[in-house]
């Protein structure tokens, strides 16, 4: 079989690598990605282990990159996404990497540093213009306020004075500076309270946004102007605008003076502009220069730092100078493996060749498939409820049909699977140019990973809508309706009659209809009623031919294990017990299809009475008509071949409960017999050398294959006989009983067919039904548009998203819990190998290319 049916043979090989050649060899393999290396240090603290300084160095050079792109992200311009894989640098290439990252990062953090300060004292400079200019606007045009203002404070001094005497000149002092605007109103309610009102503020706000000198941000500031009287107000005052961290600026008393200061200003501003425009440019061309070779650089680091990670994974043979190295890797990719080190070989210049030795082991090995991007959709949705175990059956190439037929069989409708499969294959066709997009919406990064998987419900459920003739709740009238009614014309034209069509009269030929179901259905007061029927006895057939296919998948895995006594009394046990129950009932379902026409409609058997009377023994029927009863048989020899069968399926359960046990507890004391004789204590002397002869997948052959999911006649020391005896009552009950409910469980199949098909019926009645039957002249088809687009909008919110996803996921129950039960065990673990494609992600990048 190939790779994808079942997974692939895992040798566990010793690698011995010299010193000089380690590094090159593990970036060979690396780049190959088929090596699953073991730690062979985990009792060994992280920070004692041979290489933790280089992989120091590693996270000090993926510091400086990190700060690299994020100035590159910062300038607003575009990393790309792909371009060359190179492979990892020589370890005396780290030297200049470190000298190349750290020359840029230093560079930037000088310009950074420089351009913060000059954009510092632009800031400064251009608050202190804003001041002199207001301070100056305001000076001119509110010369009759100040005079006001003076006379305010000489009244206010003369109160404040004990007695009556005589006035004094008030020399009013000024502070001007600029404040956040959002603390503006906090601060003017600080400064009245604070100086008791004394204070008298004035402010006007700077219309061009200030730029934050830090972060870049735009700040919008106010120019205020506050004057007090004395001293203690002055520094009352300061202490307030400190408190607000709101700039003071000098601002002279005199006209003449801000002119001179404001000229002056301005001069230095256009000199810091140059100065920053040169600045700014220097970062830019630095930037860009980098921006060509980050891509690059990031992945040299990450491939070096991911070699010293494994290497700190391996021993080290002082006498030898040389590593010891342990690892999985697939039997067909030891001829692959073996090259990848000879060219690691090669490009270290050693002269001693590496060694690898394929090693005994008993460990249970990875399990590991070849996929694609087709497959390994299906292959996720098996490993989702459990990695296979090493080398039994995997269920994925059978999900690849079974998953999406199941799912169309609930949700058979060809507009809407017709809608579906054109959003899929909108997927697939334009994968590369939403790979690129790279979206971070994790809702439409599960859609597009299963874009296979939605193209091929969408096309099944095609086909299913069209056997059940189901479009958007309506029948495609293509080869035209098998009845034909012969009332007479007369009796036609009576008005509000109700006519049926009788299938023994009015049927025209006894040929089924050419493909699906007879349009007439639709239109019919018992439409529910047959598709009810039909839906039903397919939900069963369907399900019990599912559960037999799993049973006999299960018995690839008995003989690739070569385990006989699964076979005789797990298998074949099995399979009698569901056919003899549940088989037999598909069987009744086809031969009253087969048997029954129309004409003898009255007189058929009720199949779900047969069945319970078969295991009630009932044969006889009281009352009634004893020629056309449907609890009689309804063929010769039914209660002896009913009979036979329940006494078969009967007779199974005790040869599936008892006899494993017991003939493992023998075998077990013969082992231990044997033992007594030979007087071994080694582990490989309690398995029989005919055993070993025959079974490869308890030994090791010598091209170093190993497996460990021994048979279940393999000899273990530690043998249980409660602790098996009671897994296999489990075991038992289980299947017995799931043989039941798995088959009523199957009944969901036709449960959500009906309700899809009955609830889009429901959504074209009420919805755009109503526009197509109003007779409006013109205005009628802006209503129908209007509902029309009202009810697309339901149909793909709920019958296409909802109910779609209701269908998935019932659907996944089917095949993890009936259909996988029955001979998948899931308990192995996944092969991940030490690839830079797992490290980097390169593998989705390289799709875009």
């Amino acid at each position: 079989m190939g790779t994808i049916f079942r997974s692939e043979e895992m040798s566990l090989c010793q690698l011995f690598l010299q010193s000089e050649a380690a590094y090159a060899c593990v970036s060979e393999l690396g780049e190959l990605g088929l090596m699953q290396f073991k730690d062979l240090n985990h009792g060994v603290n992280a920070f004692q282990r041979k290489f933790v300084n280089e992989v120091r160095r590693c996270e000090e050079m993926e510091r400086k990159l990190r700060y690299i792109e994020k100035e590159i992200k910062k300038e607003k311009l575009k990393i790309p996404d792909y371009g060359e894989n190179p492979k990892a640098p020589a370890p005396k290439e780290m030297v200049d990497l470190e000298a190349t990252y750290e020359k840029i990062e230093g560079e930037l953090r000088e310009v950074n540093t420089n351009a913060e300060a000059l954009k510092r004292n632009f800031l400064e400079l251009t608050e202190l213009r804003e001041v002199l200019i207001k301070t100056q606007n305001f000076f001119s045009a509110h010369r009759h306020e100040m005079g006001s203002l003076v006379h305010d404070a000489q009244q206010a001094l003369s109160q404040d004075e004990v007695g009556f005497a005589p006035q004094q000149s008030v020399q009013l002092g000024f502070l001007a500076g600029c404040i956040p605007r959002e603390k503006l109103p906090a601060f003017e309610r600080m400064l009245w309270f604070a100086c008791r009102g004394n204070v008298f503020l004035r402010y006007e706000e700077i219309q061009q946004p200030m730029e934050d000198p830090v972060t870049g941000d735009p700040v919008f500031k106010s120019v205020f102007i506050i004057f007090f009287q004395g001293e203690q107000l002055k520094a009352r005052v300061k202490k307030i605008c400190e408190g607000f961290k709101a700039a003071l600026y000098p601002c002279p008393d005199s006209p003449q003076e801000r002119e001179e200061m404001l000229k002056g200003v301005s001069t230095r501003l256009e000199d810091l502009k140059m100065v920053l425009n040169q600045t700014q440019d220097h970062r830019h061309r630095v930037l860009v220069g980098a921006q060509k070779e980050i891509r690059t650089w990031i992945i040299k680091v990450e491939k070096i730092k991911a070699i010293y990670h494994t290497l700190n994974m391996f021993n080290f043979d002082v006498s030898h100078n040389s590593l010891i190295a342990e690892g999985w890797c697939p039997v067909r990719a030891l001829e692959d493996v073996q090259m990848a080190l000879k060219q690691g070989e090669k490009t270290s210049g050693s002269t001693i060749p590496t060694i690898i030795h394929p090693m005994k082991t008993r460990e249970t090995p990875p399990t590991f498939f070849r996929t694609n991007k087709f497959t390994k959709g299906f292959q996720n949705i098996v490993d989702a409820y459990g990695i296979a175990s090493y080398r039994e059956v995997n269920p994925a190439p059978y999900a690849i049909i079974t998953f999406p037929f199941l799912f169309a069989v609930m949700f058979g409708d060809a507009g809407h699977g017709s809608i579906m499969f054109m959003f899929g294959l909108w997927m697939i066709i334009s994968e590369k140019k939403l790979l690129a997009q790279k979206s971070d919406n994790e809702i439409w990064n599960t859609f597009f990973g299963g874009r296979y998987i939605i193209t091929l419900m969408g096309l099944f459920s095609t086909y299913t809508g069209v056997i059940y003739n189901d479009a958007f709740s309506k029948s495609f009238n293509i080869f035209g309706s098998a009845w034909r009614p012969h009332y007479e014309e007369s009796l036609l034209e009576v008005p509000d009659i109700e006519l049926t069509l009788d299938p023994a009269l009015f049927f025209r030929n006894s040929t089924p209809y050419p493909l699906g179901i007879d349009p007439i259905w639709q239109l019919s007061d018992n439409k529910i009623t047959f598709l009810n029927s039909f839906k039903m006895k397919t939900a069963v057939i369907l399900g019990i031919s599912q559960m037999l296919f799993g049973i006999i998948l299960g018995i690839f895995n008995h003989i690739h294990f070569r385990s006989v006594l699964n076979i005789l009394v797990e298998f074949i046990p099995e399979v009698i017990f569901l056919l003899s129950l549940f088989g037999y009932l598909v069987s009744l379902v086809y031969f009253k299809w087969i048997t029954f026409d129309v004409s003898q409609a009255s007189c058929a058997p009720a199949l779900l009475i047969q069945y319970i009377n078969m295991f009630m023994f009932k044969y006889t029927a009281d009352g009634g008509d004893q020629k056309c009863n449907p609890q009689l048989p309804f063929y010769t020899g039914q209660q002896t071949v009913q009979t036979i069968l329940l006494v078969a399926a009967l007779a199974c359960v005790p040869v599936m409960l008892l006899v494993k046990p017991f003939v493992l507890r023998s075998r077990h004391n013969k082992k231990l017999r044997m033992r007594g004789r030979l007087g071994a204590h080694s582990t490989d002397a309690l398995i029989p050398n005919e055993i070993i002869g025959e079974n490869k997948d308890i030994s090791v052959n010598t091209e170093g294959t190993t497996t460990s999911l021994l048979p279940d006649d393999d000899f273990e020391d530690d043998f249980e006989f409660g602790e098996i005896f009671i897994h296999q009552v489990i075991h038992t009950i289980e299947f017995c009983l799931g043989c039941i409910s798995h088959t009523a469980s199957y009944l969901r199949l036709w449960a959500l067919s009906l309700a899809h098909a009955q609830l889009s019926e429901v959504l074209w009645q009420m919805v755009f039904s109503l526009g197509l039957s109003m007779d409006i002249p013109w205005f009628g088809s802006v209503i129908v548009f209007v509902l029309w687009m009202f009810w697309a909008n339901l149909t793909i919110a709920v019958l296409l998203v909802m109910e779609g996803l209701s269908a998935f996921l019932h659907t996944l129950r089917l095949h993890w819990v009936e259909f996988q039960s029955k001979f998948y065990v899931g308990d192995g673990y996944s092969f991940n190998p030490f690839s830079f494609k797992f490290v980097l992600d390169i593998e989705s990048l390289e799709d875009i290319k």
